[in-house]
């Protein structure tokens, strides 16, 4: 008893197809995109600042405004200060392992 080679192949296709992997999603984003995400609002948050004190020294706007901003940019600095922080301990800790 002999296959004809034409649902051999089928066959052969429907079972390569079962087998493959599945194709992955995208489940957590990248950390360039995370990062440039953070660093964009971080432009922003200082972008803000300066236009809120612009506006306040220029033509007396509100200085509500003004301290709502200098404390959001307070806030964006010292939070990258941090994260840069981490990320040289983090440097400083490769550079201690040994070889």
């Amino acid at each position: 008893m002999t296959i004809p080679a034409s649902i051999a192949m089928q066959s052969y296709d429907l079972a390569r197809n079962a087998a493959a992997p599945a194709p992955k999603e995208a489940t957590t984003p990248r950390a360039e995109a995370v990062f440039g995400a953070q660093m964009a609002s971080f432009t922003e948050t200082l972008r803000q600042a300066d236009t809120a004190a612009t506006s306040s020294m220029v033509s007396g706007a509100n200085p509500h405004a003004l301290v709502e901003a200098v404390a959001a940019t307070e806030l964006a600095v010292e939070t990258a200060v941090a994260v840069r922080n981490k990320v040289v301990e983090a440097y400083l800790e490769i550079l201690r392992m040994p070889v």
